[in-house]
């Protein structure tokens, strides 16, 4: 299992959390979760200017040493495109990185 620490930022013009923003955002990332992301749980935490996840990823079988990272980032990037309370209460998270095997090079290890 991979548990990946992430967040989204909060726009300025947000003021605080909502009652149940957690769940909210936890709903979201479900709803457009893919099996190859691979999530298994989420978690959250609201913070002043922005919200605290904790994504917990099934390791495949043939991991990717960036993999993780690169699953998480992809599944909320893909949640904050697709839905409209993400993009009304928080600012766009930046795209996934490419995987360092898809150019052939991989992380020393």
């Amino acid at each position: 299992m991979d548990i990946v620490y992430t967040s989204l930022d909060r726009r300025p013009a947000v003021d605080q959390a909502p009652v149940g923003e957690v769940a909210e955002v936890i709903d979201a990332l479900w709803a457009h979760a893919t099996p190859d992301d691979r999530l298994e749980h989420a978690s959250g935490r609201p913070e002043p200017d922005r919200i605290d996840l904790l994504l917990f990823l099934r390791t495949p079988d043939d991991p990717d040493p960036d993999g993780a990272q690169r699953r998480a980032a992809a599944l909320v990037y893909r949640s904050h495109l697709a839905s409209p309370l993400l993009q009304r209460r928080y600012l766009p998270p930046p795209p996934a990185p490419a995987s360092s095997q898809a150019h052939g090079t991989r992380r020393a290890t």
